[in-house]
């Protein structure tokens, strides 16, 4: 856990998080700023800020966070309509908390968003 880190505080209940799923490796908490009717956040439990600093077994977080995020939607009723799943890894890629997360968007095409 890194005491500076608001997905840590979350995971943790130091801060209240909006919870969809939880598992001992990930949870999942919908976006305070949604950009879409359904916007969940899917993150790792360990702290981890970007792919890029992984070790060979480090890769299971990923899968992690697919099975996770398979879950997520399925209580979210929107598997079988279509979702979009965005990793952003560093500043320029639009990283905006340092611990590695996966954004779910869905419940309207997402085209319409210009994201097509």
């Amino acid at each position: 856990m890194d005491s500076n880190c608001i997905f840590c505080k979350i995971n943790v209940g130091e801060i209240p998080g909006d919870f969809v799923y939880r598992d001992s490796d990930t949870f999942v908490i919908r976006d305070i700023a949604p950009k879409a009717p359904v916007h969940l956040l899917v993150i790792p439990t360990v702290h981890v800020e970007r792919i890029a600093e992984f070790c060979c077994e480090d890769f299971s977080i990923v899968s992690a966070m697919f099975r996770a995020a398979k879950e997520a939607v399925q209580i979210e009723g929107i598997a079988e309509r279509g979702y979009r799943l965005i990793i952003n890894q560093g500043e320029e890629g639009g990283q905006e908390v340092p611990h590695l997360h996966m954004h779910v968007l869905g419940g309207m095409h997402l085209r319409a968003m210009g994201m097509g």
